[in-house]
C-alpha cells in the first residue's frame, strides 16, 4: 500500500470540503514522507517538505518520534536537507512538546560535540513537558559531573523557562461578537451531533454555531474590519458556556479568533476572549483558562432597585433589567490587564480582576494552564536535584485561612488532599490549591481530544496517585455505526494502554459495557473525603466532591494525578417538611431550584458555588439525581451530606458493583479495581468502627447562602421547561423556568417520551415497570399514545431488574429490546406508539446518534434542554424538550398528553416513588 497516494486523495477529499490537508500522527506515512526528502528527485518532494515541516502532530505521536528522530540526522550532519539546518531543525524540535523530541534533545545536550550541546541546552531551557525518565537522565549526568546538566537544572531551578517568556500586553484591544442572546450553551460551539469530529479540529470547526454559515461569515467580516483587535465572543443578557465543559467548544471559539500556538502545528489555536452578562459557566471558564484565555464577567445588564432598594418587576413577576453599557456586535474595547479594567476609549466600564488573577495571568503568558502546572513541578524537581530552595518565580498560591471560623465540607475535603500548602495551615474558600485527584473519567465523545492533549504533553502512562482512571463508551451507546467503528476500537485501545479501566477491551475478553460515565463513576467512589474528575459537566458524584472538566484538564489530571483551582464557596442546601407520598424525588430536585430563586429575588445563589446538600437519608444510588442536576442549577460541584448508616449502605452497594466489574474481566494489570474495593471496605470499617464517621461540616462553618426547602410545598410534580415561546429571547431555554403539573392543564400533547440518562436509576426503571402493571390493571390494556423510549444507565442494572423479574415486565410491554449480538447501525428518524427498550447509555440524552423528530414535544427524564439537543426544530412548529420525573414522562407517553393530578395520583398508586425524608440528626460536627 503506498500511504502517502492515500493521503494525497484524502487531500482531494477534504478540499471538496474547504479543508487543508490533515495533520499527520502516524509513523508510517512520515516515513514515507522524509523518503521522499532524501530523494532530490522525488516529484513529491517539495510538497512533502511541507507537510513534515508544517504538517506533523506533537507530543508522543508515533509521527513526532520518526520527525524527532530524523530531525536528530539533520542537526548531527548524518543527512543533509539544504531547506532545513540543523538550526532550523533545531527549532521544530522545541515546537514539538517533548516524548520523543525531549528525547533527542537530551540526547544531543548530553553527548560529546560541545557546539551541538550548548545549542540543544538552549532548546531545552525552553521545554517544560519533562518526565520522570528525563529528568532522572538529567540527575545522573549532574551526579557524574556534566556541566550542561548543571546548566540545565539550574535554568530550571529558575523557570527560566516561564520568566523569558514575552510579557502579555499591558492593552488587549477587541471587538464584540454578540453571539446570542440569553444563556448559551456549548452545544452552539460545538454540536453534540458533531461529536465525532472534535479531534479533527478544522473539520470540526465548520460546526461553529451549529453550522449557521451567515454567523461564521459575520464572524470572519468582523475580523477583517478589525485586523488589528481580538474578537470577544458575547452571551448578551446571559451566561457563557452552559451545559458541558466541551473543550471542543473553546477549541472551536479559538479556531476561529484566537491565536496559532505554532506555526508549525496547523489549527490548534489558543487564548480566546469571551464574555457573559452573567459571566461563563464555571467549568466552561476552567476550559478557557487551559488554553490561556480570557472569560469576563460583564454585568452589563443589571436589577432595577426602588427607593427601598427592593428589585422592581414586571407584570410576570420578573426583574426589569437596565443596560449599564453596550457590547452590541462591533464595539470595540479595551481590556487593561496592569489596571485589571474594561474600557470603551478612556471610559472605565468593569473592574474585571476576576479575569486577570495573578494565576490566570499566568496561563495568559505561558499559553495555557499545562506549561504553568508541568513548569512548577519541574522547577520542584530541578530544586530537589540541586538541593535548594524553590525560588519565588510563579505567584504565591493565595491561602485564606480565617481564625476561629470552621469549615465547610468541600473545604475540609480540599485541606485533607491539598498538595503544596504551608504545613499546619486550614485553609478556607478562596485559597488557590493543588490537590491530588482520587479518579478521572473519560468520556468517549471527548476521549479522542484527550487522547490527542495526552499525546501533546508527551504523557505515556497514568499517575500513580490516581487511584483509577475509566473510560466510557456511553456517548456512542445507541448506535454502533461507521464512526464510533472508527473511533471508539482505537480510543479505547490508546486508554487501556494509558492504563485506563475501560468500557470496552481492546482484545474483546469482556462484554463491552456502555454505562453511563456518571453512573460508573458513582459506583467506582468509593471515599467521601475523594477527589473526583471527569471529561462532563455531569460529573457530579454522591461521595466526595466531583468537578466536570474538559478534556485537558482530564488529561491534565490523568498525568500528573492533580487538579488547581480556587476552594469554591458553598451555599447549604437543607430540607423541612415531609414529601407527599405521591411525589419523585426528581420533584424535590426541580422544587429546590425554584424555592431558591424565590427565596432569592431571582438571583441564582447556586452558580459558580458548591451545593452542600444535607441529603442525610438517601443512598448516592438516589441521591446522584441531585448532584447530577446541580449542572443545570449552574453549581460548580455539589457535595452530599449523609448520616452514617447511610453512607455505609452506598459503599457497599459501590463495592459490590465495582466487584461485578472484576467478574467481568474488567480490572486493568494494576488490579485498580480491587484496590477499590479494599478501599471501600476499609471506609466501612473505619464507619463502623467510629474511628472516622462520614464527612461532615463543622457547626460554625461560613456559607456563601443557606436555602431550606419546604417539602410541605411541593404538591404536585415539577417541570423543568425550556418556554421556547417566550418573547424575551433571554428566557428561552433556561433551566430555571419550573412549572407544576396542573400549567399544563392535562392539555399539552407530548409526542416522545424519554426514561434514561444519568438522572436516572434502578428505582426508576421499577418504577416504570409498577406503573405498566398498575396501567393494565385499572385500564385493561397498555396503550401507548406517544412512543416512549428507555436507556437504562448501566448493565448492572438492567441484570439487577432481569434477577428481580422487573425486566420480563417492561419486556411484555415493549416493542422492540436491544441486541447486543446486533446493535443498531444507524439512528432512529422515525418512532412508533410503543416503548422501545434500548442499551444502556446516554441515547436521546446526548443528542449525538439519536435524536427525536424535528418539531416534537418531548417529555423527558434527562439533564438537557436546550435547543435542537435533544430535538430540532421543525418548519412548522419548534422543538422542545420538557424535563419531569419518570412518572409523569411514562405517563404522558400512555396519554398522549400530559396528564391531570388525578390520572397522575391513580397511575402511581400504591408505589413507593422516594424513601426521602429530612434527617433528624444534626449533620455537622
Amino acid at each position: 500500500m503506498n500511504t502517502y497516494n492515500d493521503y494525497i486523495k484524502e487531500i482531494e477529499e477534504r478540499k471538496s470540503q474547504g479543508l487543508h490537508p490533515k495533520p499527520i500522527d502516524g509513523a508510517e506515512l512520515l516515513s514515507e514522507i522524509i523518503s521522499q526528502i532524501k530523494d532530490k528527485d522525488n516529484q513529491h518532494r517539495e510538497d512533502s517538505l511541507n507537510f513534515f515541516i508544517y504538517n506533523v502532530l506533537p507530543g508522543t505521536t508515533s509521527a513526532a518520534g520518526v520527525k524527532a528522530k530524523f530531525l536528530k540526522e539533520i542537526i548531527l550532519g548524518e543527512f543533509i536537507v539544504e531547506e532545513i539546518t540543523p538550526t532550523f531543525a533545531l527549532e521544530q524540535l522545541s515546537h514539538m512538546k517533548g516524548g520523543p523530541s525531549v528525547d533527542v534533545l537530551l540526547d544531543l545536550a548530553l553527548g560529546n560535540d560541545t557546539t551541538v550541546s550548548q545549542e540543544a541546552a538552549k532548546v531545552l531551557k525552553t521545554q517544560v513537558f519533562l518526565y520522570e525518565a528525563d529528568t532522572e537522565r538529567l540527575e545522573k549526568a549532574y551526579k557524574a559531573g556534566n556541566a550542561i546538566a548543571k546548566e540545565l537544572l539550574e535554568s530550571y531551578a529558575k523557570a527560566e523557562f516561564f520568566t523569558a517568556l514575552p510579557e502579555i500586553d499591558e492593552e488587549i484591544e477587541i471587538v464584540t461578537y454578540v453571539a446570542g442572546v440569553g444563556d448559551i450553551s456549548t452545544d452552539l460551539l460545538s454540536p453534540g451531533a458533531d461529536a465525532h469530529s472534535r479531534s479533527d479540529r478544522e473539520l470540526h470547526g465548520q460546526c461553529m454555531f451549529e453550522h449557521n454559515k451567515e454567523m461564521q461569515q459575520e464572524l470572519l467580516a468582523l475580523k477583517e474590519q478589525h485586523p488589528d483587535k481580538r474578537v470577544m465572543l458575547v452571551a448578551e443578557k446571559g451566561t457563557m458556556g452552559v451545559g458541558s465543559s466541551r473543550m471542543s467548544g473553546v477549541n472551536n471559539v479559538a479556531l476561529w479568533t484566537g491565536i496559532s500556538s505554532s506555526p508549525y502545528v496547523p489549527f490548534i489555536n489558543i487564548a480566546p476572549v469571551i464574555a457573559g452578562t452573567n459571566g461563563i459557566a464555571p467549568i466552561f471558564l476552567t476550559t478557557v483558562g487551559v488554553t490561556g484565555g480570557i472569560g469576563i464577567d460583564l454585568k452589563n445588564w443589571v436589577k432595577q432597585k426602588d427607593a427601598n432598594g427592593n428589585t422592581i418587576v414586571d407584570e410576570d413577576g420578573e426583574p426589569i433589567l437596565k443596560e449599564v453599557y453596550s457590547v452590541a456586535t462591533g464595539t470595540v474595547l479595551t481590556i487593561n490587564t496592569k489596571t485589571k479594567k474594561l474600557y470603551n476609549g478612556d471610559k472605565e466600564l468593569k473592574d474585571i480582576s476576576t479575569a486577570l488573577t495573578p494565576q490566570k495571568m499566568e496561563f495568559i503568558k505561558a499559553g495555557g494552564s499545562y506549561a504553568v502546572v508541568f513548569g512548577k513541578k519541574l522547577q520542584t524537581i530541578a530544586c530537589k536535584i540541586l538541593g535548594i530552595a524553590i525560588p519565588q518565580v510563579y505567584a504565591t498560591s493565595k491561602e485564606i485561612s480565617i481564625e476561629g471560623q470552621g469549615l465547610t465540607a468541600v473545604e475540609k475535603i480540599f485541606n485533607k488532599n491539598a498538595v503544596g500548602t504551608t504545613p499546619g495551615k486550614t485553609l478556607h474558600a478562596g485559597s488557590n490549591v493543588r490537590v491530588e485527584v482520587n479518579i478521572v473519567g473519560s468520556q468517549d465523545t471527548t476521549g479522542l481530544m484527550t487522547s490527542q492533549e495526552l499525546e501533546m504533553m508527551a504523557a505515556t502512562v497514568i499517575s500513580p496517585i490516581v487511584d483509577t482512571g475509566y473510560q466510557s463508551g456511553c456517548h456512542t451507546a445507541s448506535v454502533w455505526d461507521d464512526k464510533s467503528k472508527a473511533n471508539i476500537p482505537r480510543l479505547m485501545k490508546f486508554m487501556n494502554d494509558f492504563g485506563l479501566v475501560t468500557a470496552r477491551d481492546p482484545k474483546n475478553k469482556y462484554h463491552a459495557m456502555t454505562d453511563v460515565i456518571h453512573k460508573v463513576l458513582n459506583d467506582i467512589a468509593v471515599d467521601d473525603w475523594d477527589v473526583i474528575i471527569g471529561g462532563d459537566s455531569h460529573t457530579r458524584m454522591a461521595k466526595g466532591v466531583a468537578f466536570g472538566a474538559d478534556s485537558g484538564t482530564v488529561a491534565l489530571a490523568l498525568a500528573t494525578g492533580e487538579a488547581t483551582m480556587p476552594i469554591p464557596e458553598s451555599v447549604k442546601v437543607t430540607f423541612k417538611g415531609e414529601m407527599k407520598p405521591y411525589m419523585d424525588f426528581r420533584d424535590v430536585v426541580h422544587a429546590t431550584q425554584e424555592q431558591m430563586l424565590n427565596q432569592f429575588e431571582g438571583e441564582n445563589v447556586f452558580q459558580g458555588k458548591i451545593i452542600e446538600v444535607h441529603i442525610g437519608t438517601l443512598t448516592s444510588d438516589q441521591a446522584f439525581t441531585f448532584t447530577d442536576w446541580t449542572a443545570e442549577m449552574k453549581a460548580k460541584a455539589s457535595i452530599c451530606i449523609s448520616e452514617d448508616d447511610t453512607l455505609i449502605e452506598s459503599l457497599e452497594i459501590s463495592r459490590d458493583r465495582i466487584q461485578i466489574m472484576i467478574d467481568k474481566g474488567m480490572d486493568n494489570p494494576k488490579q485498580d479495581l480491587k484496590g477499590l474495593v479494599d478501599k471501600a471496605n476499609n471506609r466501612i470499617n473505619e464507619i463502623k468502627t467510629g474511628t472516622k464517621s462520614a464527612l461532615k461540616p463543622d457547626a460554625d462553618a461560613k456559607y456563601y447562602a443557606e436555602v431550606v426547602i419546604d417539602l410541605d410545598k411541593i404538591v404536585e410534580p415539577m417541570i423543568a421547561d425550556p418556554d421556547v415561546n417566550n418573547e424575551d429571547v433571554s428566557k428561552r431555554y433556561t433551566h430555571d423556568n419550573i412549572q407544576p403539573l396542573s400549567f399544563y392543564g392535562g392539555t399539552k400533547k407530548v409526542d416522545l417520551g424519554f426514561v434514561g440518562s444519568c438522572m436516572i436509576h434502578k428505582g426508576d426503571m421499577k418504577i416504570l415497570a409498577q406503573m405498566l402493571k398498575n396501567i393494565e390493571a385499572q385500564q385493561g390494556e397498555v396503550k401507548f399514545n406517544a412512543p416512549l423510549v428507555v436507556a437504562p444507565p448501566t448493565y448492572n442494572i438492567v441484570d439487577e431488574l432481569k434477577a428481580e423479574g422487573d425486566w420480563d415486565v417492561l419486556v411484555k410491554y415493549s416493542g422492540f429490546e436491544f441486541d447486543d449480538s446486533a446493535p443498531k447501525g444507524l439512528a432512529r428518524t422515525k418512532y412508533e406508539n410503543m416503548l422501545y427498550l434500548e442499551r444502556p447509555g446516554c441515547n436521546l440524552c446526548m443528542g449525538n446518534q439519536e435524536k427525536a423528530e424535528p418539531g416534537d414535544t418531548v417529555m423527558a427524564t434527562s439533564t438537557r434542554l436546550f435547543q435542537g439537543r435533544v430535538v430540532k426544530d421543525s418548519g412548522e412548529k419548534k422543538g422542545e424538550s420538557l424535563l419531569s420525573s419518570t412518572p409523569v414522562v411514562v405517563l404522558s407517553t400512555i396519554l398522549g398528553r400530559t396528564p391531570t393530578m388525578e390520572e397522575y395520583e391513580a397511575a402511581v398508586d400504591g408505589i413507593v416513588l422516594t424513601k426521602f425524608k429530612p434527617s433528624q440528626k444534626e449533620l455537622v460536627i
